[in-house]
């Protein structure tokens, strides 16, 4: 019995977050105009977690998503205009962003990770060989 309902608790689990997923829109939940700055980093933080945990956080132009998250939350602290994120050694990259342009990007590489394992799972059966396409 207790199988049972655990089984119902995690597909419960499992339906909302990919129900979650699919509802988000990064274009309209990363809008740093329509949201503010700090609303828009929050989103990102909670997704990027997220994808960390499930090994799945994006890397662009030699940056860990979560260190661009960290960067923005020091430019909004700071007041900066630009942000100049670290990579994962500790080294200064050459990668300078505008802040709101940073925090949109990593809003929506964190969801962009998520949606993308849930999409992962019904579509790579497309990719296969010999399930019938030409090529």
């Amino acid at each position: 019995m207790k199988k049972i309902i655990n089984l119902t608790i995690a597909a419960t689990v499992a339906l909302t977050l990919t129900t979650s997923l699919h509802a988000m829109d990064g274009k309209k939940d990363c809008d740093v105009k329509a949201n503010g700055i700090t609303k828009v980093i929050a989103t990102a933080n909670v997704y990027n977690d997220q994808a960390k945990k499930k090994g799945l956080e994006f890397r662009r132009l030699n940056v860990n998503n979560s260190d661009l998250i960290i960067s923005v939350e020091e430019a909004i602290k700071t007041g900066a205009k630009e942000v100049n994120p670290k990579t994962f050694k500790g080294k200064q990259s050459k990668t300078k962003l505008e802040t709101n342009y940073a925090a949109e990007r990593a809003c929506k590489f964190a969801i962009a990770a998520l949606t993308q394992d849930q999409e992962a799972k019904t579509t790579w059966r497309l990719a296969v060989p010999g399930d019938g396409y030409k090529y």
